[in-house]
């Protein structure tokens, strides 16, 4: 399925489907793209929605993880969604974590993969240097269990990314973000179902993270897919979405 981008009132996201409503959103350097195989499999059943996070046009004063948040309930309240079921990758579990702490009315069920909010290893311990292309392709390369599965396409939209000075000051922003605010203390307060879906061999979120998960949050899950890494739904698409679409089927009305 093409993916066609809404702009309007200041958002930009996709909205495929009817029914219930999947929100999906990415990681620090994630697109929208990253959800291309879990829009195929579930616009058919639901509404699949991906909002871009404003990363790199938020205010500077508001970036962060809760003004993300922000950003995604000010969403959420635009469309008129009732409630949401949250799909996050990465940052973008972090930044539902913070919504479903903070909004748990909005909320219906959540999926986290690869997801930051206790710890992660952002870009395998060094940040990317700008504009060495062969430095952040094996820093890209680090995100998954196999190599190959870092397009030069994805390459260059890091590359583009980390050449550009502003870009990097918000990145470092959000990753400073990220590390102070630490979701230890919230997560037992979040009640809904919560399917975790975690690569083994992801070495950004590493699976004791997944482990900490599974412990702290009362009604969840654990699923791990076996050579693959930080984000599985990118890698491992198939086993990915078979996992999701069973969790889907038992915690939302047909």
């Amino acid at each position: 399925m093409e993916i066609k981008v809404h702009k309007e009132n200041g958002f930009e996201y996709v909205e495929e489907g009817e029914g219930e409503v999947l929100l999906l959103l990415h990681g620090l350097f994630g697109a929208l793209s990253n959800w291309q195989h879990v829009l195929d499999k579930f616009a058919g059943k639901y509404k699949v929605v991906i909002p871009l996070m404003p990363i790199f046009t938020m205010p500077l004063i508001k970036l962060g993880v809760k003004g993300l948040s922000d950003f995604i309930y000010s969403f959420v309240k635009y469309k008129g969604y009732d409630k949401v079921t949250l799909l996050g990758n990465s940052l973008g579990g972090h930044v539902g974590l913070v919504f479903a702490t903070t909004h748990p009315e909005k909320v219906k069920a959540m999926m986290l993969t690869g997801s930051s909010g206790l710890y992660e290893n952002a870009f395998g311990g060094s940040y990317p240097k700008r504009g060495d292309r062969e430095y952040i392709r094996k820093k890209v390369e680090v995100t998954f269990y196999d190599p190959a599965t870092a397009s030069e396409e994805l390459v260059d939209e890091v590359l583009a990314i980390t050449s550009d000075r502003n870009m990097v000051l918000r990145i470092l922003t959000m990753a400073k973000s990220a590390i102070r605010h630490n979701m230890r203390n919230e997560i037992p307060t979040i009640k809904v179902p919560v399917c975790l879906i975690w690569g083994k061999q992801d070495i950004i979120t590493p699976p004791h993270v997944a482990e900490e998960f599974h412990e702290l949050l009362p009604n969840n899950e654990l699923h791990w897919i076996d050579k693959c890494g930080h984000a599985a739904m990118m890698e491992q698409p198939h086993e990915f979405n078979e996992l999701l679409d069973d969790f889907l089927a038992r915690v939302l009305p047909a």
